[in-house]
Order: C-alpha cells, then sequence, then structure tokens
C-alpha cells in the first residue's frame, strides 16, 4: 500500500496518526483489520438479536423460542429469523398465527404455565 493510499485511508484519525507515514500504515493496518473482523461480528449480533426478539415474542403467546421453532420446521414453514423477529414486532396478528400453526405442529408447544398474580398490587394499581 502506498503513502497516499495509506494517507487517505487515515483521514480522520487522532493525532500523529493521521499524517506521520509509519504510524499512520500501523493505525489504518488495525483498523483493516478491526474492520474485517467486526463484518463477521455484526452478522453474529444480529443473528442473537433477531432470537430474542421472537422468543419475547412466543413467550407473549405462551411458547419458547425452542419449541416454536421446531413446529415450523415440522410444518415445513421457511421463514428466515429476520422476517420472523420483523413479523413479532410488527405484525402481531400474522405473527400469533405462525404461533398457532407452530403449536399444532409440535405438541410439546403446550401453553406455558403463567405467573401466579399477586392480589395485593392489584389494590394499588
Amino acid at each position: 500500500m502506498n503513502k497516499k493510499e495509506v494517507f487517505k485511508l487515515a483521514k480522520g484519525f487522532r493525532g500523529r496518526a493521521k499524517n506521520c507515514i509509519r504510524i499512520a500504515r500501523e493505525r489504518v493496518e488495525k483498523a483493516l483489520q478491526y474492520s474485517y473482523r467486526d463484518r463477521r461480528n455484526k452478522k453474529r449480533d444480529m443473528r442473537s438479536l433477531w432470537i430474542e426478539r421472537i422468543n419475547a415474542g412466543t413467550r407473549v403467546h405462551g411458547v419458547n423460542y425452542g419449541n416454536f421453532m421446531h413446529g415450523l420446521v415440522k410444518e415445513n414453514i421457511q421463514l428466515n429469523r429476520k422476517v420472523l423477529s420483523e413479523l413479532s414486532m410488527h405484525e402481531p396478528y400474522s405473527f400469533k398465527a405462525l404461533v398457532d400453526v407452530s403449536r399444532t405442529a409440535f405438541p410439546g408447544n403446550k401453553s406455558l404455565p403463567s405467573a401466579p398474580k399477586k392480589e395485593g398490587l392489584s389494590i394499588l394499581v
């Protein structure tokens, strides 16, 4: 990588990392390593975020994430996690229909026991 390219990539860095070629080259190389690593980590983070959203949406309807996904696989419904998380947030009725389909497909999808209601708090509300 020549000097011109290094300084172009080092634009916006602090201190001598933007105008001293030796330091700029080291900082640019490290920045490129970080960007390579974080492009992969971004995919991992987004997948875990989608799973969290789907899990929250399914638990509202009394099913956990694993059983919900297993029911969808058994019914051969091929929606990816990104679409399912969008449905759980923005289309609750459509998502409820998917939960019902998953529940009928997999007998393990029985309603989860709800937390016992505390009667003392109902007076305050």
